[in-house]
């Protein structure tokens, strides 16, 4: 009887890669460790704050902050499959990580982060239909659409995910096993790989321009039908109200696509290799941070429930 080897089970099972990470300046190592760890928790309290108020404020129990809601708890989960890694690698100077662990570090990362991409599309769509279609709009968003929409972002990431993986995992490696980034990003482990890599460099690119570019598209459209209805609105206070809901949504567009799609769908030269690193902690560290702190500052809201729970908070230990 044959037993056939799985993929996990090849002499790259054993592989142990070095996450170079930002190690070129050893010099900074301490104030790079707290500005790293102030960031995750802002990010995550932050966020945690958003998901909260959402969930006990029945003004907030609409689709807008229904999906606010969901990117505030995937990006919880985004910057934690990413910081935690690397602040363990400050405080104990090992920045080694096993083939398994970059493969499952990975899964996660093209699982949230293409879910996060088609979220922010359904949130601009959102927003298209709010403005532009506001008779209509509890109609075509109600609850069971609002859940549907987000189980497809979910299905999505998850079918992205799951083929890169199944590539991935196939590769072998013959050293040198640094890998040129703080985390097991694609392209930097790929470099290191003495397997063929034309088919999963093609795959990968696909699937990040459909992750990508669509999206993008999409938000484009929305945001053009939406800033059109506003100029044609006769209220200076509806109008402002209206560019107030939408650019907290479209600031964190910009900082989260922007630096994704240089990274990912932009062909690789030598300076953007040098550059990936610096543009990936946009979309993988200062997104999750910023986005509470985008959603509350900008929206009054979201400030309103804030002191709701706060003067609730208050009563009760009163």
């Amino acid at each position: 009887m044959v037993i056939q080897q799985l993929p996990w089970e090849n002499e790259s099972s054993t592989t142990i890669f070095i996450l170079v990470g930002f190690g070129n300046f050893p010099e900074l190592q301490i104030l790079l460790f707290v500005l790293f760890l102030t960031i995750y928790v802002l990010s995550i309290v932050g966020n945690l704050l958003i998901i909260l108020l959402v969930a006990a404020d029945r003004h907030l129990h609409t689709p807008m902050y229904f999906f606010l809601m969901n990117l505030s708890m995937l990006e919880a989960c985004y910057i934690s499959n990413i910081l935690p890694r690397m602040l363990a690698s400050y405080l104990t100077g090992d920045s080694s990580i096993s083939f398994r662990g970059c493969v499952t570090q990975w899964f996660f990362f093209v699982l949230l982060g293409s879910t996060e991409c088609y979220l922010l599309a359904i949130m601009s769509y959102d927003r298209y239909l709010a403005i532009c279609k506001p008779l209509h709009y509890m109609f075509l968003m109600n609850g069971r659409i609002c859940l549907q929409l987000t189980s497809t972002t979910w299905m999505s990431g998850l079918l992205t995910s799951t083929i890169t993986t199944c590539f991935i995992v196939q590769l072998t490696f013959c050293g040198p096993y640094e890998i040129d980034h703080f985390f097991c990003d694609l392209y930097p482990v790929l470099n290191l790989s003495c397997s063929d890599l034309y088919v999963i460099r093609i795959v990968a690119f696909v699937l990040a321009f459909l992750a990508t570019v669509p999206s993008f598209t999409l938000m484009l459209i929305s945001y053009f039908c939406i800033i059109l209805t506003i100029l044609r609105m006769k209220s200076k206070a509806a109008q402002q109200k209206a560019f107030s809901t939408c650019s907290s949504h479209l600031t964190v567009v910009i900082l989260f696509y922007g630096s994704l799609f240089v990274v990912y769908v932009v062909p690789e030269t030598n300076r953007l290799r040098e550059l990936n690193k610096t543009f990936s902690l946009f979309y993988t560290v200062l997104t999750p941070m910023l986005n509470p702190l985008i959603y509350s500052l900008r929206n009054q809201e979201v400030k309103e429930a804030f002191y709701r729970l706060a003067r609730k908070f208050h009563n009760r230990i009163s």
